[in-house]
């Protein structure tokens, strides 16, 4: 029985971009979160900072890295079948981290499985509002990122709520039902009506030769060019020179996500206030991110985008300044402000950025590059940070 397909623009768009919403809030959102946990499993296995560090480095790197092979599964199987997958992988990894008895167990369960479903589910949420959208591409993109600042306001404050009354182990196992729910915002992405013909179509399998393993190696060949644009970083030098500094501005940027709540436990403030703080940080971006998205679509910043990128990664640098000169609440309140407005700058701006950099025909390949060596930085950042930064004490 041939499938219904929607139309682009509908009234059935915009259900889409809610289930978009609050699967970004699900995963793209969740890693703010990790820090509660922080200092509860230090005390349960006995580690260090670094050796603690590399859960939540694990779990961040992989929601970025595994986007060629997201990519792969939603040209062989569509957007709604891949956040299915990833909503089920992302739960399957919780529950089995609330039984892992290691460290290294829980790096496998809820860092990599964990991560590589939340990425599937994130990246295909994104992907589905450029087919139902076209008209209204900017708004759309800009009010579904409020699900990531909802994630980011909701998540430390539930982890605080249920960590008290079922421990991070049980917190874990709920953590996997409430993922679930990628799996239910998955079957809302129902097929769309396009004017382009799918990629799959356009080209027809090689015929069976009798040397197969030269039409192997080419079809890797192919395959890594499509979804790696490692020519383009060889000869378009905006690219290179704009990835490796991102690369260099993510070794700083998601460590407060990681540090901030132990580290204001450490000098003083109330577990519960310090959980408050990374909420304070989603409940800004509500407000602040739609409005950075709104103003970097604007034909008057097209070709200032690149300025205000690095105006907002040069303020993120220097708000984590005032965190480190003093620990009191009301001064680390007012760095979550700050940093929340260069937070929400970066955000908007940094795959504006790169649109204007790369041709949009191989835009899909460079931002595949592109996420896999941020993972790079985002893998590394917490682990030598804890190592070398002595952000907070080790645990005796």
């Amino acid at each position: 029985m041939p499938q219904v397909l929607e139309r682009a623009e509908g009234c059935w768009a915009w259900v889409v971009l809610l289930a978009s919403l609050v699967t970004q809030g699900l995963t793209l959102g969740f890693p703010t979160c990790t820090g509660i946990f922080f200092t509860e499993l230090q005390h349960e296995f006995q580690a260090s900072n670094s050796e603690t560090s590399w859960f939540p480095s694990i779990l961040t790197a992989m929601l970025h890295a595994g986007g060629p092979l997201c990519s792969i599964l939603v040209g062989r199987f569509g957007c709604r079948v891949t956040v299915m997958l990833g909503g089920a992988l992302a739960s399957l990894g919780m529950v089995a981290g609330s039984f892992c008895r290691t460290l290294s167990q829980l790096y496998l369960t809820a860092g990599f499985i964990t991560g590589l479903g939340m990425c599937f589910s994130f990246q295909s949420s994104i992907t589905v509002l450029g087919f139902y959208f076209h008209h209204h591409r900017a708004l759309a993109n800009a009010l579904a990122s409020v699900g990531v600042s909802l994630g980011i306001t909701l998540w430390p404050l539930l982890s605080r709520y249920l960590l008290e009354d079922l421990g991070w182990r049980g917190t874990f196992l709920v953590f996997g039902g409430v993922l679930l729910h990628c799996c239910v915002c998955g079957a809302i992405l129902r097929p769309v009506a396009t004017s382009v013909a799918p990629e799959t179509t356009e080209e027809a399998p090689p015929p069976p030769s009798k040397a197969p393993a030269p039409g192997c190696l080419a079809a890797c060949g192919r395959a890594i060019q499509r979804h790696l644009a490692f020519d383009i970083l060889r000869h378009n030098a905006g690219y290179r020179v704009y990835t490796l500094g991102v690369m260099w501005m993510i070794l700083g940027f998601p460590l407060p996500h990681v540090f901030l709540v132990p580290y204001a436990m450490w000098h003083g403030v109330d577990e519960h206030r310090a959980a408050l703080l990374i909420s304070i940080i989603g409940f800004s971006n509500i407000f602040l991110r739609p409005m950075a998205g709104l103003v970097a679509g604007r034909r008057d910043f097209a070709g200032h985008r690149k300025y205000l990128f690095s105006l907002a990664a040069l303020l993120n640098g220097l708000t984590n300044l005032v965190c480190a000169a003093s620990a009191d609440f009301r001064v680390l309140v007012g760095y979550c402000l700050l940093y929340s407005v260069s937070m929400s700058g970066v955000g908007a701006l940094i795959f504006q950025v790169l649109m204007d950099i790369v041709p949009m025909d191989r835009f899909s390949s460079a931002l595949g590059l592109f996420t896999v060596l941020e993972s790079v930085s985002i893998l590394i950042s917490p682990p030598l940070a804890a190592k070398w930064g002595r952000l907070i004490p080790s645990t005796p």
